[in-house]
């Protein structure tokens, strides 16, 4: 988790009293392209906006040029199209145990 934050260059948190409730962790160029790589929100605060708002800052914060690309969790497929996303079937994807041949 440690490295996971130490790399990506692009942070938004949510909080709640002082507790944690939702992070965007992104990377970015800010100005072509940001990929945002987790979008959480703590079960307890979910379908009260946190995490649209998450991302709304996140894209804010990446610049207004910079695309926003992102690989869902198969569970949060369905959120993605809710709030404005579309889907791009120009994607490509190795996974970590798959090289190029």
């Amino acid at each position: 988790m440690a490295s996971m934050l130490r790399h990506a260059n692009l942070v938004v948190t949510a909080w709640d009293d002082g507790v944690l409730v939702g992070i965007s962790r992104a990377l970015s160029d800010f100005s072509f392209v940001t990929y945002l790589s987790d979008l959480a929100v703590r079960r307890s605060h979910q379908r009260q906006g946190i995490g649209k708002e998450l991302i709304r800052r996140t894209q804010a914060l990446a610049g207004t040029q910079a695309k926003l690309i992102l690989l869902a969790a198969p569970a949060a497929e369905p959120y993605y199209p809710h709030i404005g996303f579309t889907h791009h079937p120009q994607a490509w994807m190795l996974g970590p145990d798959e090289r190029v041949r």
